[in-house]
């Protein structure tokens, strides 16, 4: 997450009476010190305001609007920057999308959040915001970074609700939130999330639409058939994943048991107890639910066949790992779950050069995977 210790660059100073800075409509008050941004730390203040740069300055406001978001002056950076700068936030925007696209994330995070200080009123901005730290706590869980996953799962969970408390509702929040609740096995709120996104644009023509608008409509109705369809709104669902996660597998396990003999066709469940059962290392009982689960879902769930391939190879069953996860490829060869399980696989079979070039590619796709950064220094 982004350091205020960015503040230390910079330092503020006073505007000589006719400092000519903005446009003459907008009126300079000289009481209110300027921030500027040191090019380097340990740069000497320059207090001859003549010398000053106005990047220099435009750069100081940012800093502050950024990092001291409640800054006693705030409103009027803001609006000092907005009038020497009228396409700032649109700038910026460009830019952190290009970031995040890119996976530069802690500077994507920095520009975001610059965003966010010039208007933090935009509904859109703070839906951008959710987004972006909901893409940032995927990638950290699949680099296994588990705890810092999490705490950006609750920022993005804070900028959602945000967009949500306000008369003005955008439906794409309801829309997007909805695909977080699911990744929670949230399956009751994520239902209700698409269902508001559809009542929200329920008067919309297909020209307003869009194509895309249209697939998202279709794309939200066919997840609200599945919910229902497979009883996956039933609390024993949601209670078993808090239950795993929280550490308590037994009581996870137990209460998944129940669900699955009143629906004993929804691999939804057969895949939590799998997975309940592998946390506790009972691998050949795991086996089998992870079995049952890619039976109910016809064999193309890569959550399933990740973890079914961990406890085949458990369980001794090695080659018929690595031969499910070479076929899982063809879904999607850069899913790094798939390949850093087989890396692990190649280990066991002693094929370290195969390992090596399984983990590279991991992190050629995901450069903070810590279990890839930590076997490839274990094999060189």
């Amino acid at each position: 997450m982004y350091d205020t210790n960015s503040l230390n660059s910079v330092y503020f100073v006073k505007i000589p009476e006719n400092a000519q800075f903005s446009s003459a409509a907008f009126k300079i008050d000289p009481a209110i010190e300027l921030p500027v941004q040191k090019k380097n730390v340990d740069d000497e203040i320059e207090t001859d305001f003549v010398k000053l740069s106005q990047e220099q300055i435009l750069s100081g406001i940012l800093t502050v609007l950024t990092y001291d978001k409640q800054n006693v002056n705030a409103d009027y950076y803001r609006k000092l920057i907005v009038d020497v700068r009228p396409d700032i936030k649109k700038e910026l925007s460009e830019a952190a999308y290009l970031k995040t696209h890119n996976e530069e994330w802690d500077l994507a995070e920095e520009i975001w959040n610059a965003v966010h200080g010039v208007d933090p009123e935009d509904l859109h901005i703070i839906l951008n915001m959710a987004l972006f730290y909901d893409l940032r706590a995927d990638s950290l869980r699949t680099a296994s970074l588990n705890d810092e996953a999490d705490a950006y799962d609750e920022l993005a969970l804070k900028y959602y609700k945000i967009t949500l408390d306000t008369e003005n509702e955008i439906p794409d929040s309801y829309f997007n939130l909805g695909f977080y609740y699911l990744k929670k096995r949230n399956y009751a709120d994520a239902k209700g999330c698409f269902e508001s996104f559809l009542a929200l644009t329920a008067d919309f023509t297909d020209e307003e639409l869009g194509d895309d608008g249209m697939y998202r409509k279709e794309r939200a109705q066919e997840i609200i058939n599945n919910i229902s369809n497979r009883n996956l709104e039933d609390d024993r669902i949601r209670d078993s994943y808090d239950f795993i996660c929280n550490g308590q597998e037994e009581k996870g396990i137990e209460e998944i048991r129940k669900f699955i003999r009143d629906n004993p066709v929804v691999w939804n469940g057969w895949f939590l107890l799998g997975w309940g059962l592998r946390l506790l290392e009972r691998f050949s009982d795991a086996r089998q639910a992870f079995e049952k689960a890619l039976e109910c879902e016809g064999g193309q769930n890569l959550d399933v066949i990740n973890e079914l391939s961990i406890c085949l190879s458990e369980t001794g069953d090695v080659e018929q790992a690595k031969k499910i996860l070479m076929d899982a490829l063809s879904l999607d060869a850069e899913d790094v779950r798939t390949l850093s399980n087989l890396a692990c696989v190649c280990l066991k079979l002693g094929d370290k050069e195969s390992a090596k070039k399984f983990f590279n590619v991991v992190l050629e796709i995901c450069p903070e995977d810590k279990i890839a950064k930590a076997q490839l220094e274990n094999l060189e």
